[in-house]
């Protein structure tokens, strides 16, 4: 469904570090490096998918939207545990423990993260234990 998604920050340096990290728990490298080093994409080379961060195109600060969340698909249970920990020491910062959540289905198991900019992350797997 999609193709990519675009998240903003305002330090595309701290960024591609909290990120190159991150991304890597999920088997994810980076891809690309773009606009005169103001965006970086992690996942799959064109039509992706792909996450993008980058330096608003406007000039303005970016800021993580209300109710907004980037929900990436973890192979196992231990990359989601890998996932949430790397997040942490690449300075996110914890919106929920890696651990079961049945109200979203017998086998949702997932951790969720702010980036460094704020913007709200998970990591899910839908495997059973």
């Amino acid at each position: 469904m999609f193709s990519y998604v675009s998240l903003g920050t305002n330090d595309i340096a701290r960024a591609r570090a909290f990120y190159d990290a991150v991304m890597a728990t999920l088997g994810h490298q980076r891809v690309a490096d773009m606009d005169d080093g103001r965006s970086a994409a992690w996942g799959v080379d064109d039509p992706g998918p792909h996450l993008w961060v980058t330096l608003p195109f406007d000039g303005g600060p970016a800021t993580a939207g209300n109710g907004t969340m980037v929900s990436f698909l973890a192979p196992t249970r231990t990359a989601v545990d890998a996932f949430h920990a790397a997040a942490l020491a690449a300075g996110g910062t914890d919106e929920g423990a890696p651990g079961p959540r049945p109200q979203y289905g017998p086998h949702f198991y997932a951790g969720y993260v702010r980036d460094p900019d704020g913007n709200k992350l998970n990591a899910v797997c839908y495997a059973p234990q």
